[in-house]
């Protein structure tokens, strides 16, 4: 579960969003308020805050968002408790308090407004109120046994794990196998094994890199595995050359049947990597080869 939350001065209209009709909004939640619409219930926050007049950001707003699938399965009795453990994690004490539940979308959602201002007339501190918020709900999912951020985390980290293994282990067999000896070449390979391999292009129209999409997973080449940077694979490919032969040409390389300019960090890298190629091929020889 993922909770947000954040001070607000327009409590009105923000209310109005949360009880929106349209997104079959329903309340879950209410503490000390019987207004029956965002008006009343604005008017009823309004009466305690003439209390501290100091304090613009009067209205307390969070969103509580179980996963999906958690989400599908919390009845209106469990958003409520799960509303109510929330409010006594953030230590918001008794005030006033609303909260709706958004199931318009397949991620079930709960807006929750409480009043900064307590019925003493003191404003609850709000310092670190994202983070804090954050905290509050992982706390709520671990009492409640619904998952927390961390477990999400954790199991997207492994999924991406398995998916950068894969497309890793595709670019290898292409590399040793099949040998390409230019961009395009690569490119249609790694797209014969499902993998769209994209190019970066930055503002001034060069080349910078590439990006791997796969199994519904867009990821940066360097992402992938350092091997996979722009540079790193213009290399690879370098490798693969006839000796003498340049993968690039003034700069520019072939690509999708245009001539491209490449960035000058990735120029450099790879116009290294071709000269020390030169230099070991001269060593080894003992011939001075034109290049």
């Amino acid at each position: 579960m993922i909770g947000k939350g954040k001070s607000i001065a327009h409590t009105r209209a923000s209310m109005q969003y949360g009880w929106n009709q349209e997104k079959n909004a329903e309340i879950v939640y209410t503490q000390n308020l019987c207004g029956e619409n965002p008006k009343e219930v604005t008017k009823e926050f309004q009466m305690i805050q003439q209390m501290n007049v100091r304090c613009e950001k009067n209205t307390l707003s969070f969103v509580l968002s179980p996963t999906i699938e958690d989400g599908r399965t919390l009845s209106r009795e469990d958003l409520e408790e799960l509303t109510d453990t929330f409010m006594k994690e953030m230590e918001l004490g008794e005030r006033q308090a609303i909260a709706f539940v958004h199931r318009n979308k397949a991620h079930t959602h709960i807006h929750l407004y409480v009043n900064r201002i307590d019925f003493q007339g003191k404003a609850y501190k709000d310092n670190y109120i994202g983070k804090r918020s954050q905290r509050a709900a992982e706390r709520t999912a671990q009492q409640l046994q619904l998952t927390t951020v961390k477990e999400v985390q954790q199991s997207k980290t492994q999924s991406l794990k398995h998916i950068r293994r894969e497309i890793k282990q595709i670019h290898d067999r292409i590399i040793q196998q099949h040998r390409p000896k230019s961009f395009d070449e690569y490119i249609t390979l790694m797209k014969r094994q499902r993998v769209s391999v994209i190019p970066t292009i930055n503002k001034q129209n060069q080349l910078q890199g590439f990006r791997f999409q796969y199994k519904n997973h867009n990821l940066k080449g360097s992402e992938v595995h350092r091997e996979m940077s722009g540079a790193k694979l213009g290399l690879a490919l370098s490798r693969n050359q006839r000796f003498g032969q340049k993968l690039m040409q003034n700069n520019q390389v072939s690509l999708m049947g245009k001539a491209v300019e490449i960035s000058g960090n990735m120029a450099a890298k790879v116009t290294k990597e071709l000269a020390k190629q030169v230099a070991k091929r001269v060593r080894d020889t003992g011939f001075e080869i034109g290049y």
